[in-house]
């Protein structure tokens, strides 16, 4: 895993080297645009991350790149982000994410159960009345 964040001039340089840790322009590519040839795909992200081209990835491409960067134990692109607007960011294992979501789940279920019963009680109220 990597521990410590290299410089980047900017986003893109940030973006260029995940799609570089993922596997490069051409497996990256395809993956974005499945309907182009593996050499245009390969160009068209090679020109979306180039600052001085009109071509730009979509905001899920942008998150679709992350992703795959963080499975690819790569985190210095999104840490660079972050601290670019302020923020220190750090990774959240599979673990802490499912604890995060069954927490989540558990809350929201006894809300829910609160509810019902809550519910019952008022239309069983409103019945006798």
């Amino acid at each position: 895993m990597q521990t410590e964040m290299p410089f980047f001039e900017g986003p893109e340089d940030a973006l260029r080297e995940a799609v570089r840790a993922i596997g490069g322009p051409k497996k990256v590519g395809p993956m974005l645009w499945p309907d182009k040839t593996t050499d245009a795909a390969a160009r068209l992200l090679q020109d979306c991350l180039n600052a001085g081209r009109s071509e730009k990835l979509e905001l899920s491409q942008v998150l679709f790149i992350l992703r795959a960067a963080r499975d690819a134990g790569f985190h210095a692109a999104f840490q660079f982000i972050g601290a670019d607007v302020g923020y220190e960011v750090r990774p959240v294992t599979r673990e802490e994410e499912v604890d995060r979501v069954t927490s989540i789940i558990e809350t929201t279920s006894a809300q829910l159960a609160t509810a019902i019963a809550t519910l019952q009680r008022l239309q069983s109220a409103r019945r006798v009345a």
